[in-house]
């Protein structure tokens, strides 16, 4: 989707994309629904030019597989690709729409081998509701289901019966600097956040270290060149100072895994044993959630280690970033995680040529 002045959010991905698509024989064109002539079927590419270093527009035929990276960000985008999803309804994508973090948790729910990573999650009905959660479990976040990046995301801790700790990061990602209010002045200070119907409340897990900040976990899984599901790879991600939140592009850091967990938990045995628990986990989500929406070519998992070691799932993404590897020198794990979708693309061809007619 084009952002303010028809720029795209990720173009330096798509040239990565382009130049790996390249040297696989396939052509990578980037589009988004307003580049399509609908008169002719056609669309008005995008297309990278190695030697010249630079994007050229040409007009194509609408490409055989449709790789999605489409962010919405907006009521006005999100209506946008609905339409175009129903009036190209014959175009065969390599991954399925999945579904927003409540109805996620509740399909994750399903799954006997998922659920104990599950934290408690509700829906924002009423304030009595999040003090309930909020009582039960010390902390808690409150998210939009829709929500990407961090934007939007507010912690609440518990530090008496009567006072709590808030902060978070508004729409715009900016910080909300922590500020100690008592119960009656949580409403007060949410008022304008229109919580009913569009929040979800979330089981705050303990991610604190020892310098005050926030941690996660990335983790990539995405199918390879055989059509298999395959951990590309995982990474601590570390927010900036006075954050509740991880993410790369809300300031966050990137930390290979296993220097964080040593940091943690001292023991290369633990550290072992948490890392099987996390993968088998990531495994299990991409593998179940591939029956219950259809075909996907790479799922983005948040995990959390609480301080006794077991691993949690915070929140599942379909449209991943992959600069957390390139961030922590894994530049091997960041090719592979860039020429993945496309090798996988590339099996489903050969294995059917006339996609378009599958399903």
């Amino acid at each position: 989707m084009y952002l303010s002045e028809r720029k795209l959010e990720e173009l330096a991905y798509f040239r990565k994309l382009s130049i790996a698509g390249r040297k696989l024989g396939l052509q990578v064109l980037v589009f988004t629904p307003d580049d399509i002539d609908g008169s002719k079927r056609k669309i008005k590419a995008l297309v990278y030019d190695p030697p010249s270093g630079k994007w050229q527009r040409k007009m194509a035929l609408i490409p055989d597989l449709i790789y999605d990276r489409c962010r919405y960000h907006g009521v006005h985008n999100y209506h946008k690709i609905s339409r175009f999803r129903s009036q190209y309804n014959k175009l065969h994508y390599i991954s399925h729409p999945l579904a927003n973090k409540w109805n996620m948790h509740q399909a994750l729910s399903e799954n006997a081998d998922i659920a104990p990573h599950l934290p408690a999650t509700i829906r924002y009905n009423s304030q009595k509701d999040m003090i309930g959660l909020l009582k039960q479990h010390q902390r808690i976040f409150l998210k939009p289901r829709n929500g990407t990046g961090g934007r939007g995301i507010v912690r609440l801790q518990r530090i008496s019966n009567s006072l709590f700790l808030m902060q978070g990061r508004d729409e715009q990602r900016r910080i909300i600097p922590p500020q100690r209010i008592s119960e009656t002045q949580i409403s007060a200070k949410l008022s304008t956040w229109r919580l009913q119907g569009r929040y979800i409340i979330q089981q705050g897990i303990p991610l604190t270290l020892k310098d005050g900040r926030v941690h996660d976990f990335r983790m990539l899984i995405q199918k390879d060149g055989k059509g298999d599901w395959q951990v590309t790879g995982c990474a601590g991600r570390i927010g900036p100072r006075h954050s509740v939140t991880s993410n790369l592009h809300g300031g966050g850091t990137a930390i290979a895994m296993e220097k964080l967990l040593l940091q943690r938990f001292g023991s290369p045995d633990k550290v072992a044993s948490i890392k099987e628990e996390a993968y088998k986990l990531g495994m299990d989500v991409a593998q179940f959630l591939e029956q219950k929406f259809g075909k996907q070519c790479e799922i983005g998992i948040d995990l959390a280690i609480d301080p006794k070691g077991k691993v949690w799932l915070l929140e599942v993404n379909p449209k991943p970033s992959r600069e957390v590897f390139y961030r922590i020198g894994e530049r091997v794990t960041y090719r592979r995680a860039i020429t993945r979708p496309l090798e996988y693309a590339l099996w489903l061809l050969k294995k059917s040529p006339s996609v378009r007619d599958e399903e």
